[in-house]
């Protein structure tokens, strides 16, 4: 076990070393274990990540992934099209909600990114069918993408969203993104979770 890159939890069973950020807390392992990394092609799953990526920043995903249930209550549960729909009267009560995180950018940026998310998938067919253009080649790929806070297709993905008008998308923030949902397998070389990930990516039916 590489000491650097994996994390020995008190189950035993060695995780990417992110874990220890938060260690006992069973919700942070879960969502390791269970959601990180593994392929997502609804677009609903897929906006509210990029819309919870935003709100990370500056951030932890600890700090997020604790509020997650609060945000989707606030916001219509991440369905963009409910969301384009929101105006001033929302963003002010959005302010109010000690739930999430208070931010008035961070608020507006959901709303604008959810009409834009109406745009692109009209034009594209589905939020899934676009993100997932953005998946890396396996030669691209680094050999050791723990030490990365960004890459090529992140800063792809990152000038397009922005060049279609897209808020809080950053080659950074979308490369967290990137990660999460499943176009790379980033889990560390030993994690316990590193081969489900694998298996589910090689079963995953692209958009």
């Amino acid at each position: 076990m590489t000491q650097q890159t994996l994390y020995l939890p008190p189950d035993g069973w060695p995780r990417c070393r992110w874990c220890a950020a938060a260690a006992g807390d069973e919700g942070y392992l879960r969502y390791h274990d269970t959601e990180w990394g593994f392929p997502v092609a609804t677009d609903q799953r897929l906006f509210e990540k990029l819309c919870l990526e935003g709100f990370q920043s500056g951030l932890s995903w600890r700090t997020i992934l604790n509020k997650r249930e609060a945000f989707r209550a606030a916001f219509a549960g991440f369905d963009f099209a409910q969301l384009a729909q929101f105006g001033a009267n929302d963003v002010e009560r959005l302010l109010q909600d000690a739930g999430i995180v208070r931010h008035r950018g961070k608020i507006e940026a959901v709303i604008n990114n959810a009409q834009r998310c109406l745009e692109l998938v009209a034009e594209q067919g589905s939020l899934a069918r676009y993100i997932w253009r953005f998946e890396p080649h396996p030669a691209d790929l680094p050999e050791t993408p723990q030490a990365l806070t960004e890459s090529e297709a992140s800063r792809a993905l990152s000038k397009d969203l922005k060049k279609r008008g897209w808020k809080f998308v950053g080659p950074t923030t979308m490369y967290a993104f990137i990660q999460s949902m499943g176009l790379v397998n980033d889990h560390a070389l030993g994690c316990v979770t590193r081969e489900r990930v694998d298996q589910a990516r090689a079963e995953f039916k692209r958009p």
